[in-house]
């Protein structure tokens, strides 16, 4: 066991960007060395693999949770199921859906977050589903190793919280470890921020209540680790800010209008800031594109892809990527039937995107992107 050392903690607060960061001058005392990041493209299911593993989704391969694979689907047998789940109208319902992720969830045994969101459930055995093991536990991102399987392989005495219990418990949790000076390396995960930024991005009567929780959170955690009697480091980190809804723009429509069909002549998965396109008969391509014609955005080129880390050799991704203009979002898309008043996953570079890094200890030269992250965490 590697023991003695100095104690390092990271909390990620999910959603806490460098906006929210410098407009509430959150934990300025505590946390003095503070740098804004640059978020990884996606959302938080494609920055929490790259956090984890220090890789970026080309090489972890998580970019958004549904791919287009009819080889590899895990839903193949649901083909006979689907034509039964009639009416739609029924099917879409928020709480039937949910309650049917559950039951999804267990009958294949998924160990990680999973949700149908909107995707039209006849879709489902043509296509893959990336999340289906804990992200957060040894082997969980096999084969890339990920935080756990390293701080195993050091010999750490670590802490990963459970994703799936509350915040609270999960601050509990960590700072009894810390009394006792129980643990080496610490990854305290705090996600509900996320959720309510997507409802009440930029009002501050809801919003700085929550930024204030969270700093008491995470001032008792600096208490526990000063009980604990050993040296320490504390960092709070982020995967992105919130942009605001300026817009919404409706891909179903315009595609029900090309008389292209959905898995003869193409394939999609729209998500609420970018549409991913599968390529199934020659003249798909140019269809899909002339009906996009107007909308506000931009398809991304090869060289874009490569540099966000999300081009593929295999095209797991799609052939083709739309990324909407920032605060526009599809609507309908296949993670709902309404926009959210705010939402990631635009341009990394944009503003509201931006996530941050906050130490009581210098932020390392190399951290300027979350996929940066790893090599400090893992750091001997």
């Amino acid at each position: 066991m590697v023991g003695g050392d100095t104690v390092k903690v990271f909390v990620f607060v999910d959603a806490l960007g460098w906006e929210q960061v410098e407009r509430y001058g959150f934990l300025r005392d505590l946390l003095p060395n503070r740098r804004k990041i640059e978020m990884q493209f996606g959302y938080s299911c494609t920055a929490i693999p790259t956090i984890l593993t220090g890789k970026r989704p080309s090489e972890h391969g998580h970019l958004a949770f549904y791919d287009y694979a009819p080889g590899k689907s895990p839903f193949r047998k649901m083909r006979f199921l689907a034509p039964l789940l009639k009416p739609r109208s029924f099917w879409n319902r928020g709480r039937v859906r949910h309650q049917l992720s559950k039951l999804i969830k267990k009958l294949y045994g998924f160990t990680g977050y999973f949700q149908l969101y909107g995707v039209p459930v006849e879709r489902l055995p043509k296509l893959d589903y990336c999340e289906k093991t804990d992200l957060f536990v040894p082997g969980g991102l096999s084969p890339v190793k990920n935080i756990a399987d390293v701080w195993g392989e050091q010999g750490r005495r670590y802490h990963i919280s459970d994703w799936r219990l509350s915040e609270a418990e999960n601050f509990r949790i960590a700072a009894g470890l810390f009394r006792k000076g129980a643990v080496d390396r610490a990854f305290v995960y705090s996600a509900a921020f996320d959720a309510l930024q997507h409802d009440n991005v930029g009002r501050d009567e809801v919003l700085g209540p929550k930024v204030e929780k969270y700093a008491d959170s995470i001032r008792a955690l600096h208490s526990a680790l000063v009980e604990g009697g050993r040296p320490f480091e504390l960092t709070v980190f982020s995967d992105h800010g919130m942009t605001p809804l300026c817009g919404t723009v409706d891909a179903p429509a315009v595609l029900a209008k090309t008389g292209l069909v959905w898995g003869e002549d193409y394939a999609s998965a729209i998500d609420s800031t970018m549409a991913r396109f599968w390529w199934l008969t020659p003249d798909a391509e140019a269809k899909v594109k002339l009906a996009f014609t107007g909308f506000p955005g931009r398809w991304l080129t090869e060289d874009e892809m490569r540099h966000h880390g999300i081009w593929r050799d295999d095209h797991k991704f799609g052939d083709a990527m739309f990324l909407a203009d920032v605060g526009v979002q599809f609507c309908p898309s296949d993670m709902g039937v309404k926009p959210l008043n705010g939402m990631h996953g635009f341009d990394p570079v944009d503003k509201d995107s931006c996530a941050a890094w906050l130490s009581t200890v210098p932020v390392p030269e190399n951290v300027s992107r979350v996929c940066d992250y790893f090599s400090t965490m893992t750091a001997l």
